[in-house]
């Protein structure tokens, strides 16, 4: 097993559900459910089984893009693999840019202005929530943007590029798992949200800081050095399948 594998997917599926609290995507979420499933609050009460097979088409089809983009950074790291350890400094650089940027420290205009696709109405059936899925990823930057930014200046310091397909894969559960969730039980994720929504300004600071840290443990070389530590606590099955 590569050392900072067990790591980097601990750190890349807390990337993905900071993604989910963001400002940008967790107050909009009870809309794009709607927006899916064409039903109201009511009727998806009654029909949670549709909502939940939306929801899982949509979290594919964004799921499908970041994937194929962790595959297109890592190529893009192997085809550099002779300046690697340069590769691996310049990455971590650019993730705590992400991190600062997330922080409010550096203004980027691209990575702040909202580029999101706008679908005014939904291509028909399940293949269209897939679609609008596609897009979501393809088009949404401002809150995600650094953050999926950082994750993929990992991915391009990966070996392979199963590992670096894999690290958007385990990003895209972060930011899938709750989307399902509050889609089968939408009552209960509105409820929880008037609460939370509070701490919205919080989580892209948290987002920072994670990034800041990610990028200084690359820069400096302790990122191998602090996963072969925590290597030790991985359920060996786990570490099998990596």
């Amino acid at each position: 097993m590569n050392e900072p594998a067990t790591l980097g997917l601990f750190v890349a599926f807390a990337a993905g559900l900071l993604s989910f609290l963001s400002p940008c995507v967790l107050p909009l979420v009870p809309s794009y459910i709607g927006f899916l499933t064409g039903m109201s609050l009511p009727e998806m009460s009654g029909r949670r089984r549709v909502a939940l097979g939306h929801a899982f088409l949509f979290v594919l089809g964004f799921s499908l893009v970041f994937i194929l983009l962790g595959a297109s950074a890592t190529a893009l790291g192997r085809a550099l693999n002779y300046y690697q350890i340069w590769l691996q400094r310049i990455g971590g650089v650019l993730i705590i840019g992400f991190g600062l940027v997330c922080l409010g420290v550096i203004r980027v205009g691209a990575l702040t202005r909202e580029r999101r696709v706008q679908v005014d109405r939904k291509p028909v059936g399940y293949l269209g929530s897939a679609l609008v899925g596609m897009a979501f990823a393809a088009g949404w930057t401002p809150c995600i943007g650094p953050v999926l930014g950082g994750i993929l200046g990992l991915a391009a310091t990966s070996h392979d590029v199963s590992r670096g397909m894999l690290l958007l894969a385990v990003y895209s559960a972060g930011l899938a798992v709750p989307f399902l969730i509050a889609a089968v039980a939408l009552e209960s994720f509105l409820s929880w949200f008037q609460r939370f929504r509070q701490f919205l300004p919080w989580v892209m600071r948290v987002s920072g800081v994670l990034l800041i840290f990610v990028g200084v443990l690359m820069v400096t070389g302790e990122f191998t050095r602090l996963a072969g530590w925590l290597q030790q606590f991985t359920p060996g099955f786990i570490r099998e399948q990596i």
